[in-house]
């Protein structure tokens, strides 16, 4: 199972978060928010700040500082 990161365009946490991991090569699945009404569900089941991170195991961080670190 991929981490799951639900995101929102234009959100500088989520741009941030997308950009490192894509960088480091981290392996993840992102789901738009604001594109996929089931998405906009599960991802307030973890939280209502995005980006919402979902790790294989079920643990969870909510937002990104925008320095690298998982909020």
């Amino acid at each position: 199972m991929k981490t799951i990161v639900y995101t929102l365009p234009n959100c500088r946490g989520s741009d941030a978060l997308r950009e490192i991991w894509l960088q480091d090569g981290v392996n993840f699945e992102e789901r738009r928010v604001d594109l996929n009404q089931e998405w906009l569900e599960e991802a307030r089941d973890y939280g209502d700040v995005v980006p919402i991170i979902v790790y294989p195991d079920g643990s969870s961080k909510e937002g990104w500082d925008l320095t690298g670190v998982p909020g």
